[in-house]
């Protein structure tokens, strides 16, 4: 490291002084492999000034898997997949919660938490995936399908949810669509997910026409070219991807399933097709096993960085606030999911 005689201050103008190396140096280790020693000088700052002030705040940050290393190993106290750490803040005694995350997993948490202060960084951070449907499209979907469901992936907004009869998360929904009983159902927003859906069970699946943008360009060419070099890698990929990609998977899962899988199997190389700082998040968990990145980054979640996540600390704004009639409604198709058994 520098030293510390005549600090680095970066742009920021938050010094890296010894006070701070010290007290972040426990988790530098936890993300030495994926962040390189040049860079700490400018995330440990921020780090160290971050989790002082949540202390003061009773604020808890929930980091999305898709977050990069710095936040969802260093300053996230809940991580996980988006449903995940709503349910998680909720049962907390925090009085704020700052999600680093996008802004549809935001309104979750403060759908579930109505009490709470909830912030987001950055009201920037959106989804291609939620943003490709409105309330409106669900009300004409019904009018055009008026015996079927709505079951609506929680990678929505509010106003999505609150028109849905159940939502689904990608690891429990053909479990989801299965528990209606009905011949046909509508499956929002994300085309690829329904079609993977549509392969497991013997209901018809009304599609809409919404992708994730991380998920989508991927192509099946593309992994084989990865795995072309490696004689034995273990592929796993997400159920937003298009079937032409999961098809060349030995693991088709959610972000949780493909954590566990790496966590429980233990294979030696490992290829993860989802957005790329997962594969950083899940390789500082696993310094034994090799991971091959055919990176795809998600903008969006690239809008939430340490300074953001210091200032809506500092500030608790940008809040997050969502009219309590959509909130009950959202929130009635989200506990509908839960009652499934």
């Amino acid at each position: 490291m520098t030293p510390f005689d005549s600090p680095p201050v970066p742009p920021s103008g938050l010094p890296y002084t010894k006070e701070v190396a010290d007290a972040t140096a426990a988790l530098y280790k936890k993300v030495e492999r994926v962040i390189p020693e040049i860079e700490w000088p400018v995330h440990a700052p921020y780090v160290h000034a971050i989790n002082r002030l949540k202390a003061e705040k009773n604020a808890v940050i929930l980091a999305h898997n898709y977050m990069t290393p710095e936040i969802f190993h260093c300053v996230g106290d809940l991580v996980g997949d988006s449903l995940a750490l709503a349910r998680m803040a909720a049962e907390t005694e925090a009085d704020v919660i700052v999600m680093a995350g996008v802004h549809f997993m935001a309104e979750t948490a403060k759908m579930l938490s109505p009490e709470k202060t909830v912030v987001i960084p950055d009201v920037r951070a959106g989804c291609s995936l939620a943003e490709s449907i409105t309330a409106e499209d669900v009300r004409l979907m019904r009018r055009r399908y008026p015996d079927a469901p709505v079951v609506t992936y929680v990678n929505t907004s509010a106003e999505v949810k609150a028109e849905s009869d159940i939502c689904c998360t990608s690891a429990n929904a053909t479990k989801i669509v299965e528990s209606l009983g009905a011949k046909r159902v509508i499956f929002l927003p994300d085309e690829h997910l329904g079609r993977h859906v549509a392969s497991q069970t013997d209901v018809e699946i009304i599609l809409w026409r919404g992708a994730c943008e991380v998920h989508e360009r991927f192509t099946a060419e593309q992994i084989r070219d990865y795995v072309k070099p490696f004689g034995d890698i273990a592929v796993l990929a997400h159920p937003e991807c298009p079937q032409d990609v999961l098809a060349e998977a030995n693991y088709v899962g959610s972000t949780a399933g493909m954590i566990d899988y790496v966590g429980n199997r233990k294979p030696g190389r490992v290829l993860l097709v989802t957005e790329c700082s997962m594969s950083d998040n899940v390789a500082a968990e696993h310094p034994d096993i090799e991971f091959v990145r055919p990176c795809n980054l998600c903008p969006h979640m690239k809008r939430i960085t340490l300074p953001k996540i210091l200032t809506a600390l500092q500030t608790l704004e940008p809040r997050v606030e969502i009219d309590p009639a959509v909130a009950a409604r959202g929130r009635q198709a989200v506990e509908n999911m839960l009652a499934v058994r």
